[in-house]
């Protein structure tokens, strides 16, 4: 028997199943949904650490993780003089476990000071995760904290550097980081500024990624980092991290998420 519905009924019908069947990825592989980490403990469910290697010649300190701690409400990633492997120095790296894609990608964070380090707030997927390596980042290069630069990836071509400034500086006190990445378009924020659009589509990624926090330093990349010196132990510090999947409500008061709706 055939049973006919009022069009009103009929749209109920599919909103409701709509929404049993849960939010859509936006892209193949994006597992992770919106959330809100002010970190209160580090839920290793949630979160990698990174332990024991390095990214590579470039990277003077072996990721450790001594280096990654949470104190009084925040993530503390460190740097400083410990052997580890082949380095003399000891760095700190969190990663999300899951996937995410098209939304808003917020951080809170204060950066570490020191010429050739790099604190780094990013998404990245690559090779080890069997896709092209895609990646979207803001870092701030020790050479000068006044500036934070944005950059993207598409299959492992970048060259899409643009340098931002930070009033205050960002190691003089915690920032605001956002970018909001949709299929489209893809723009970054300071403070709740739109300070850089890239509408290209050879330079947008397209892949679902991982989030990152990150401090390490060089010896080799002073032309971009700044020449290495070590003046003593140094921290990056996180207050929140937050994702909020496109077409999802905004999480909150001052999100640049509340801007998209």
């Amino acid at each position: 028997m055939t049973v006919s519905l009022p069009n009103t009924l009929k749209a109920c019908v599919i909103l409701a199943a709509l929404a049993a069947a849960g939010p859509v990825a936006a892209q193949e592989g994006a597992t992770g949904t919106s959330f809100v980490e002010e970190f209160d403990r580090l839920d290793k469910a949630v979160w990698y650490v990174s332990d024991g290697w390095n990214n590579g010649a470039h990277q003077n300190c072996t990721w450790s993780e001594k280096q990654v701690a949470v104190r009084d409400g925040k993530l503390v990633l460190s740097f400083d003089a410990a052997a580890g492997g082949d380095r003399s120095y000891a760095c700190g790296e969190v990663q999300t476990r899951k996937r995410y894609g098209y939304g808003t990608y917020e951080v809170r964070m204060k950066s570490a000071t020191g010429s050739g380090l790099n604190s780094a707030f990013f998404t990245y997927i690559g090779p080890t995760d069997k896709k092209p390596h895609d990646e979207i980042d803001f870092e701030v290069l020790g050479k000068d904290t006044t500036r934070v630069q944005v950059n993207q990836y598409v299959a492992g071509k970048g060259g899409n550097e643009k340098l931002v400034e930070v009033a205050g500086g960002a190691d003089g006190g915690f920032n605001d980081y956002a970018f909001v990445w949709q299929k489209e378009r893809l723009r970054y924020y300071v403070n709740g500024a739109l300070v850089h659009e890239v509408t290209d589509p050879e330079k947008l990624p397209s892949n679902a990624q991982k989030i990152f926090l990150s401090l390490w330093g060089t010896d080799t990349l002073s032309d971009w980092m700044g020449r290495f010196s070590f003046a003593g132990p140094t921290t990056l510090e996180v207050e929140r991290v937050a994702f909020t999947a496109e077409g999802d409500p905004c999480q909150f008061d001052g999100s640049v998420a509340c801007l998209m709706n």
